[in-house]
């Protein structure tokens, strides 16, 4: 091969690996684009959350007019939250709850086990917040209503039961099955001793709907980026992405030796 030739090919691999590195930094930055502007929808998508959310909690006072109704043992401001657990626990964890948000089916998925344990081990208090977050970026009632559903739970001493089988049975976010008062009483059946006319006439007659609706308001107030939200000892450990319910699990033994 000549030395012409020789130095052809070699210019010609030359040009060819400069263009494959503008083709990378080409693609570095349409990725960083796209990640930039995936952010900015979910902050622009959050605003506008907020404000369907604020609109639809007007709506909701003027249609519902009744009085806020906390169910039977809710305690903390404006008794908002529901506990599970011993009240004397040294450990308390604080969960902002959507039972039509997907992320918080996964939350309680692999921590409930680990959860149940250590309250019932008494190292554990747990008090829950519910929040209606997906019926204002999807539309619906499906959140309001499973949330009416469970504080009526709550009245009848079964909430961590019924808890549990709404997330068990928790439909695709797009699907607003939870809307059904029907559904919600179907499966109250999964748990024993709630399908009764009492829990039937609360969950029909929405009495902790004004009671939800505040409920998610005190979360907008809160400025908590999303659901779940779970503060532990008042920190959030939900944005710990070394978190895991082995390391929970050894903070909560931790918070009780002390």
């Amino acid at each position: 091969m000549s030395e012409k030739n020789r130095e052809g090919k070699r210019t010609a691999r030359e040009r060819l690996a400069v263009e494959r590195e503008k083709q990378k930094a080409a693609e570095r930055r349409r990725r960083t684009l796209i990640v930039g502007a995936s952010v900015v929808c979910v902050l622009g998508l959050a605003a506008v959350i907020g404000v369907v959310a604020a609109n639809s909690g007007k709506d909701e006072d003027s249609a519902k007019s009744g009085p806020v109704v906390a169910p039977s043992g809710a305690q903390g401001k404006d008794a908002l939250a529901i506990p599970v657990g011993k009240d004397d626990a040294k450990a308390t964890l604080t969960v902002w709850e959507d039972f039509r948000c997907p992320a918080c089916k996964a939350f309680e998925t692999a921590y409930r086990p680990t959860i149940h344990e250590l309250t019932g081990a008494g190292k554990l208090r747990v008090e829950y917040h519910l929040a209606t977050l997906i019926d204002g970026n999807m539309g619906g009632s499906g959140s309001r209503n499973a949330a009416n559903a469970a504080a009526c739970a709550q009245d009848a001493g079964k909430f961590t039961a019924y808890h549990d089988v709404l997330y068990e049975n928790q439909p695709v976010e797009t699907d607003d099955a939870y809307s059904k008062n029907g559904k919600l009483i179907e499966l109250a059946g999964k748990v024993d001793g709630l399908d009764t006319p009492a829990f039937r006439a609360c969950v029909e007659k929405g009495t902790h709907t004004s009671w939800v609706v505040k409920s998610h308001q005190a979360f907008q107030s809160g400025g908590f980026g999303g659901t779940p939200t779970v503060l532990f000892n008042g920190k959030n450990i939900y944005q710990d992405q070394t978190m895991t319910p082995a390391k929970f699990k050894r903070m909560v033994e931790e918070a009780n030796q002390g």
